[in-house]
């Protein structure tokens, strides 16, 4: 029976250049925080969104120096884990990069938009899900433990959907919600710019030039958009 890890990372940024100053777990009753030091300071912007200064982390060991590491990847890499995280790509490119590598991982991300097939969600952060779907916790948002808590409930209200879309048990469902993660997901409209609101079919048809221009840049951002590269190289044929 797979071991559900569920885990969220806060970092010095969000691109491909930063690392993680945060790292939290919840798996069963046992709950886990802690803070390291990273190799780069943390950028004001990310400050604002967690709130982890630069000073709170000066007396913090790095997170491959400290005790904790050992424990968190054997827990991470272990046959029977299935870590879960929302934007998932982001949050294992982060701990990567700490040499810790699981077999397999669920995103709640692609989840959400996999049981939105008509886009009818405007938008999939978790704290948004959190209040669109109505999930009472008494939860700090932007905290690593704190979004932990509202990732776990998230992903039940996902799988039970999941299983009640689907006609699928609970082994079933957590199989089918690891395939669902492993791949990218081809998006169908698109939600920002000039074309907000409009279907990427539609926008091929009478400007093909802005998707093409859009997909150099996802290509050149130093942001994580394996989802977008994956469904404009899609529409565009290449």
């Amino acid at each position: 029976m797979s071991k559900i890890i569920f885990f969220d990372t806060e970092t010095t940024g969000n691109t491909e250049k930063d690392f993680l100053c945060q790292i939290a777990y919840k798996t069963g009753e046992e709950k886990f925080s802690g803070m390291y030091k990273p190799p780069i300071k943390v950028s004001p912007e990310a400050s604002a969104v967690h709130h982890i200064s630069n000073k709170m982390l000066e007396d913090k060991p790095p997170f491959k120096e400290s005790e904790d590491f050992h424990n968190i990847k054997d827990l991470m890499e272990d046959d029977e884990s299935v870590p879960v995280a929302h934007n998932a790509p982001f949050d294992l490119m982060m701990i990567k990069k700490e040499g810790i590598t699981p077999k397999k991982f669920i995103c709640t991300l692609r989840l959400a938009r996999y049981l939105d097939p008509e886009e009818k969600v405007e938008k999939y952060n978790l704290q948004y899900l959190r209040y669109l779907l109505e999930i009472e916790i008494d939860a700090v948002a932007h905290d690593a433990l704190g979004d932990v808590l509202v990732l776990e409930k998230l992903y039940e209200k996902l799988k039970k959907r999941l299983m009640q879309n689907e006609g699928l048990n609970e082994d079933k469902a957590v199989e089918k919600m690891i395939e669902i993660s492993s791949h990218p997901t081809l998006l169908k409209t698109i939600r920002f710019g000039k074309y907000n609101g409009k279907k990427i079919e539609e926008i091929l048809q009478i400007d093909r030039r802005y998707l093409e221009w859009l997909l150099a840049q996802k290509e050149e951002s130093d942001q994580l958009e394996e989802d977008w590269i994956y469904t404009l190289r899609y529409y565009l044929e290449k």
